[in-house]
């Protein structure tokens, strides 16, 4: 499923997926991965991006039923 929280997050703060990925040490085709739903991070990296982009776990990457 596409995480489109973290790319509405990541836009939010005018960030590129390269600017992300930078901040957190990784590739930016994890980030595109993580995006389009390909790849799940770890926790580590979860909450690395969660930093980052000054959101929370829940707000990122939980995958409430009503949003589906």
């Amino acid at each position: 499923m596409k995480n489109l929280k973290l790319k509405a997050a990541r836009a939010a703060m005018d960030m590129s997926q390269q600017d992300l990925a930078d901040k957190v040490g990784v590739s930016r085709q994890t980030i595109n991965s993580i995006e389009k739903g390909d790849y799940n991070p770890t926790i580590r990296l979860c909450i690395a991006i969660c930093k980052v982009l000054g959101k929370t776990l829940d707000e990122l990457f939980w995958d409430n039923e009503e949003d589906a």
